[in-house]
């Protein structure tokens, strides 16, 4: 990354500063050049999730910029997220990185490469495995024999919660797995329906904070299952915390985390790519406001999407903004 790093900035310097704004850069010109779309849609998550919070909030500048309805439509997570910008069901999706890596390579749950381009790297995702406070469950080798909420089919936190039990040498037969999305997993953990969730999403998850505002949760510490988790499936994840206080918890808890990103089809035209990503930064701060994961879009980081590629009309936007 770090090569890719020293190119974007070789070529930015070299590069020739645009002859005309577009989009959202200065407002004058249709990024679109007349054949601008009845609706832009946004493929998110679940309405408990972060994805869904942030999409709302962005969907709110585009309409409120270009002119252009633009809606956030629900769904299970990365992987349908991508098969939407596949099939142009939706031209802006979330999701996670290493989701995307698979959609681009046409591994597991794809059936072959997808042409998605990222506009930027956005917030990283955090695993949790989330308990009542007075449950018996204290690490995932506690997992087998109790009902555990593996995460919706199509999303990101199915095939976490998938590696994670692998990383633990736990059969998954030996646990009762459930396939639920985040708001149905909430309300089947409050009914006993199931013992645990697990769930792949930034902080604070607004799904889980309004749970612990009704009953006290654990999250179940997954620390030590990190570099097992990395020698398998790679370098992308990265140890990481959840900080006291979240959901409130009272002490730190080891985890593991993953990058977000927003991706569009890679026959995107340029200059649209471009006014996107803009209208996502120019809005950074009055998304945060709502949504605080949006606060952590920096420039300095966005580019680091690898191996998904970045679009070009985001690297236009970068090279033209560098600092």
């Amino acid at each position: 990354m770090r090569r890719r790093r020293r190119q974007v900035l070789a070529f930015a310097a070299a590069a020739v500063v645009a002859t005309a704004a577009v989009g959202c850069d200065g407002g004058e010109e249709d990024p679109w050049e007349g054949d601008r779309p009845e609706t832009l849609d946004i493929s998110a998550g679940s309405p408990s999730g972060i994805y869904h919070a942030y999409g709302q909030s962005f969907a709110a500048e585009v309409s409120s910029r270009f002119d252009v309805e633009a809606e956030v439509l629900e769904s299970a997570g990365s992987v349908e997220n991508i098969e939407r910008l596949a099939t142009g069901s939706a031209e802006v999706a979330f999701a996670s990185i290493d989701t995307a890596e698979a959609a681009v390579r046409g591994g597991p749950g794809f059936g072959e490469p997808q042409d998605i381009s990222a506009l930027a790297r956005v917030y990283d995702d955090f695993a949790h495995l989330v308990v009542l406070a007075d449950s018996e469950i204290d690490s995932v080798e506690d997992l087998p024999g109790h009902a555990v909420s593996m995460g919706a089919a199509g999303s990101g936190t199915a095939p976490i919660a998938r590696r994670l039990l692998e990383a633990a040498d736990i059969e998954a037969g030996d646990v009762d797995t459930r396939a639920m999305g985040l708001a149905q997993s909430l309300t089947a953990l409050t009914n006993g329906e199931i013992d645990a969730l697990f769930w792949s999403g930034g902080l604070d998850t607004p799904g889980l904070a309004s749970l612990a505002d009704l009953h006290e949760v654990r999250l179940v510490p997954l620390g030590e299952l990190v570099e097992p988790f990395r020698s398998r499936y790679g370098t992308g994840y990265r140890h990481a915390v959840v900080p006291a206080g979240t959901y409130g918890v009272p002490e730190d808890v080891a985890t593991l985390a993953v990058p977000n990103i927003v991706l569009v089809p890679g026959s995107m035209r340029a200059p649209v790519a471009r006014a996107l990503l803009a209208a996502l930064f120019d809005a950074r701060e009055d998304i945060a406001r709502d949504v605080p994961a949006a606060a952590l879009l920096d420039r300095r980081q966005a580019i680091y999407t690898e191996p998904i590629p970045l679009h070009p009309g985001a690297l236009d936007y970068y090279r033209d903004t560098q600092e």
